[in-house]
């Protein structure tokens, strides 16, 4: 039998201290996730995001064997909690979980708005929908959309409705429903969901802007009425409730729906992991059986059709606020 030449002993060697030296780099990177998760949730508890990000953050901490701990930071239209994530390590450990109103609709009305979504945002994935609709009290004087309208135009801006601040969803939705209706109306600032809910129920405010599902327990209970579905067309949900297409209102026409984005310059292999992992969860029955009882409607689109629903939107909603007039800064 030969024996190796002395050139082809040096390079097994050779190759053979590449692999040792190289093997201690290889072990030194921690698996992803190597500890919690922290999901942050730019609203307080109660409401339709938050609902939300804790059906999903249950399943996905079962896969990927680490807690997924909700961040509740609400305030200044979002923003707070988005450049809390903007400015976390990119390692995958801290993730936003927030409404259209972080990606789309406080980019296109906000010049200072503190954060660029495509700049200091990855953005994932959006796995749900969630139509918006307008309520007011059950006890109220307000029937339909009709007698509301019919207030404001005999009594300018007597006729109030809830935000989340300056530049959030539901401000542009009640400036395009005045700008629709040849109408003036007045915004009401909440920190959230739930406390928007209970003043419109307790009659503190005339009109609700937010998701079915955040207005769904007072509905339940029968403290809510709801006008119109924000929608051009009635919804299965709500068959019965009258949509603003109907009402010839689509040029106020807002969508909602639930993203989860990451700090910029995440790496590839976790963000490859956590959208496999994202996907199976919303695949689940269970997950989406839960979700659709709140109101929502099931979806998983991954970066590249989130960021065309992003372009799409944004691009609208400037356009609209153009031709409307609006100025939310």
């Amino acid at each position: 039998m030969p024996y190796p030449s002395r050139r082809s002993a040096l390079r097994t060697v050779a190759a053979t201290l590449a692999a040792a030296t190289a093997w201690p780099a290889v072990q030194a990177q921690p698996a992803w996730p190597s500890k919690p998760i922290r999901l942050v949730v730019p609203f307080p508890p109660g409401g339709g995001t938050d609902l939300a990000a804790r059906i999903i953050a249950e399943r996905l901490s079962a896969r990927l064997g680490q807690p997924v701990v909700i961040d509740n930071k609400p305030g200044a239209s979002t923003a707070i909690g988005v450049v809390t994530v903007s400015s976390a390590d990119p390692d995958g450990h801290t993730l936003l979980f927030s409404g259209s109103s972080s990606y789309t609709v406080n980019p296109a009305v906000r010049r200072k708005l503190g954060y660029d979504p495509y700049k200091q945002l990855s953005p994932l994935a959006l796995v749900a929908r969630a139509p918006l609709v307008l309520v007011t009290s059950a006890s109220g004087p307000h029937k339909t959309l009709k007698d509301v309208t019919a207030k404001a135009a005999a009594r300018p801006k007597s006729v109030t409705y809830t935000t989340f601040g300056t530049g959030s969803a539901p401000h542009l939705a009640g400036e395009l429903l005045a700008h629709a209706t040849g109408t003036q109306l007045s915004p009401i600032p909440y920190k959230g969901s739930a406390e928007a809910s209970i003043g419109v129920a307790r009659s503190d405010v005339d009109l609700g802007i937010d998701t079915m599902a955040a207005v769904n327990p007072l509905l339940q209970s029968g403290k809510l009425r709801v006008l119109a579905v924000i929608s051009e067309k009635r919804s299965s949900l709500m068959p019965s409730v009258p949509a603003y297409g109907e009402l010839q209102l689509s040029s106020a026409l807002l969508d909602a729906w639930y993203a989860m984005a990451g700090p910029p310059a995440m790496a590839a292999a976790v963000r490859d992991k956590l959208l496999a992992a994202l996907g199976a969860v919303m695949a689940e029955p269970e997950v989406r059986k839960k979700l659709m009882l709140q109101s929502m409607e099931p979806a998983m689109l991954g970066p590249q059709a989130l960021r065309e629903v992003m372009d799409s939107e944004i691009s609208r909603y400037r356009a609209l606020v153009a031709r409307a007039g609006i100025s939310l800064d």
